[in-house]
């Protein structure tokens, strides 16, 4: 009996320690319940990155509707079918999901940091102007994109159909959100550090992200809202990147290389070349960049038919620098500054210098960062077809075909300035998606999940801008 009673002293002393030190047994001291708000930035960024930069048909198609590359073999994208892979589903996912909703964590987390003394309290203001900074990007791209969005009532988890906001209400939301955070950020104190994956903690960098931003997005509603563009537009530019200067994405290799490697190489798939469109231009011209931008095929550059079925062997292929594992994404540069600010001038804006003026500083800015020799810059600017005073047709087929050229690699971009300006002419695939009604499209359709998630709110949208089509125009699209 003795021994029994021993036995369960023991067993009771095991239970209560075991009760005791439950929450060490329940615990992952491994891993953070919290994720810093740091790394839900640098996330953030990441995914921004990726979703620009990469060229799989499963997520994005801006270089094929800028008609920088077409397709080898498989070539519904490049006929505007953006519905068989239900890329609309993609973009949103990630444009909220895995950006913005990031981007929200990040400043909450951020907003209740208890810091101490006032530099520290002036670093976690830059810290919060530059999470809501990337947020106006993200937000600009989903409006260029779709037209009307989810905005005000977006990103409630409370909240699983929201209303869609008048694309033109939140670009001026937008404007007003950026030009804060110019006017706010402190370059006296620090921010994100290297956990900054786009500017490295550089505050001062992000003052002219910011301004440059505000360039670019009144520049794009100029045609619309004249007399807001200029004042935001002439308080800007001066603040925004100098010569050389831009906001880039620094991919590593691995895991975290630039989509384009992924794509293009790691894939062991030849599906892209470049199109016939942009080569057959640069050929013309005699453009410098083509050894930068192609790799030459036989003894000359040429492009795959845009939205036709292209043997791979037979074409040019995107040039070696592009497909490297850490070749760094631009998000956003000087040289398209240069050319909104040629727009600008061209427009009756004062930007402190003449659109002949900005137009070759964008071009020059171009060529140097693709690594032009400064003779060869010299000869394509006194060319007759490409000098401001004699190349062909009015400002907007001279800015709006260099601008293009310059933005090649970067889709989104091309595909904006094509449909904001309408130069260069691109060419009609031989299918284009019936959505498209027989143009390069001007929107992207709403994703399909929104019919049936979202019904009510999506109708209301869809028909508020004049049907859910690729050819509806975007509110700053004239």
């Amino acid at each position: 009996m003795k021994k029994i009673s021993i036995i369960l002293i023991i067993m009771v002393g095991f239970l209560i320690s075991c009760t005791k030190n439950f929450e060490d047994f329940n615990t992952d001291k491994k891993h953070a319940t919290v994720v810093p708000a740091q790394f839900l930035f640098a996330n953030a960024q990441k995914a921004l990155a990726d979703m620009y930069s990469s060229t799989s048909v499963n997520i994005n198609n801006w270089k094929l509707f800028a008609q920088y590359w077409t397709e080898t073999t498989y070539t519904d994208e490049s006929n505007y079918d953006v519905l068989n892979r239900n890329i609309g589903n993609t973009l949103f996912r990630i444009f909220y999901r895995d950006i913005l909703v990031d981007l929200k964590e990040a400043k909450r987390i951020t907003e209740e940091e208890v810091v101490d003394g006032q530099e520290a309290t002036i670093a976690k203001n830059n810290r919060l102007l530059i999470i809501d900074l990337v947020e106006v990007y993200t937000y600009q791209q989903l409006v260029d994109i779709f037209g009307d969005v989810p905005y005000t009532e977006a990103l409630d988890i409370t909240n699983i159909s929201p209303a869609y906001d008048d694309a033109s209400t939140i670009y001026k939301d937008l404007l007003t959100r950026a030009k804060t955070a110019a006017d706010a950020l402190s370059t006296g104190a620090g921010s994100f550090g290297g956990d900054d994956l786009m500017m490295g903690g550089d505050v001062a960098m992000w003052k002219k992200f910011a301004n440059t931003l505000i360039v670019r997005m009144a520049i794009t509603i100029a045609a619309k809202e004249p007399a807001l563009a200029k004042g935001y537009i002439e308080g800007a530019y001066a603040a925004g990147f100098a010569y050389g200067e831009a906001c880039s994405f620094q991919y590593l290799t691995g895991a975290n290389s630039n989509p384009l490697y992924q794509d293009l190489i790691q894939s062991g798939r030849h599906d892209f070349i470049p199109a016939n469109t942009i080569v057959d231009m640069m050929n013309t011209l005699e453009d410098p960049r083509r050894a930068a931008y192609f790799d030459i095929n036989g003894d000359t550059y040429r492009g795959g038919i845009y939205g036709e079925s292209n043997p791979f062997a037979q074409y040019s292929h995107i040039n070696d620098r592009i497909q490297a594992q850490d070749y760094a994404s631009v998000m956003l540069d000087y040289t398209e500054l240069a050319f909104y600010l040629a727009e600008a001038a061209e427009r009756g804006f004062s930007v402190g210098g003449s659109a002949a003026t900005w137009y070759e500083n964008g071009i020059r800015s171009s060529m140097e960062y693709w690594g032009v020799a400064a003779a060869d810059i010299d000869t394509y600017m006194a060319r007759a077809d490409v000098a401001y005073a004699t190349a062909a047709g009015n400002w907007k087929q001279k800015i709006g075909t260099q601008a293009w050229l310059a933005f090649y690699v970067r889709g989104l971009e091309g595909w904006t300035s094509y449909r904001r300006l309408d130069f260069p002419v691109l060419n009609l695939p031989p299918a284009p998606d019936e959505s498209a009604e027989g143009a390069v499209p001007r929107r992207h359709t709403y994703p399909v999940n929104e019919q049936t998630l979202n019904g009510e709110n999506y109708s209301a949208a869809a028909s508020k801008i004049g049907g859910d089509k690729l050819s509806t125009k975007i509110f700053w699209d004239e």
